[in-house]
């Protein structure tokens, strides 16, 4: 399992850093970003202290800690700027909060986020096929999450992005321990959502690519 939207204390997580990981490698993970919840007031605290501590738990090997966040409930028109900050504080993974179904976010962040050029757009709701058809051509992610409420588009988030092609990842948004799954959990839930089982593997591909851990595979097949 690699597993690229999480989050620890920093934020809205119950966990350390450091337990977050050590969970994560119990769990059979081979990578996990920690991907904390970021606004203008506090995105110059939080990445630096997550370097730190993904710097530390590299050291000891065994699971791929990796410096990210997540830019969450922002003003559209901020997102680009916040996004180049973040990845010049040394961000590896830049993950926004899309426009979940349980949650008012902002109409527009999806278009934004895409335009901003971030990696992953979390939970994006009923995404438009334009902005998906804008994904793809950008290489921004879409995900399909295990995250409870998030996950009620997943059917509709995967069916526009295996029609355009457009590159999609699972994560768990994890907030806690028990939110972690495994491999096998993970395949559940992308069948679930009517990916076909062929496909399955290039999404966890495209996982280890945002990770730096392959090379870059196109669409979701």
């Amino acid at each position: 399992m690699i597993d690229l939207h999480t989050h620890s204390i920093f934020s809205d997580g119950e966990l350390l850093p450091s337990e977050l990981v050590r969970r994560a490698l119990t769990k059979g993970y081979e990578a996990i970003a920690i991907t904390d919840h970021v606004d203008i007031s506090n995105i110059d605290f939080i990445i630096p202290r997550i370097i730190k501590a993904c710097d530390e738990l590299n050291r000891f090997g065994g699971i791929k800690a990796i410096p990210g966040v997540e830019i969450t409930h922002v003003p559209p028109e901020t997102i680009s700027d916040l996004t180049k900050e973040a990845r010049n504080l040394g961000a590896r993974i830049v993950v926004a909060h899309g426009e979940t179904l349980v949650e008012p976010v902002a109409p527009g962040t999806n278009r934004a986020s895409i335009k901003a050029g971030v990696d992953i757009l979390a939970h994006p709701g009923l995404i438009s096929h334009e902005d998906a058809a804008m994904a793809h051509e950008r290489g921004v992610y879409l995900e399909i999450t295990s995250r409870k409420g998030h996950c009620l588009s997943n059917g509709h988030v995967a069916s526009v992005a295996m029609k355009l092609g457009t590159g999609l990842v699972l994560n768990t948004d994890a907030h806690g321990p028990q939110d972690l799954i495994t491999d096998e959990e993970a395949e559940k839930i992308l069948l679930a959502a009517g990916i076909p089982k062929e496909w399955v593997n290039t999404i966890f591909k495209n996982s280890k690519t945002i990770a730096g851990m392959s090379q870059k595979t196109q669409g979701t097949q």
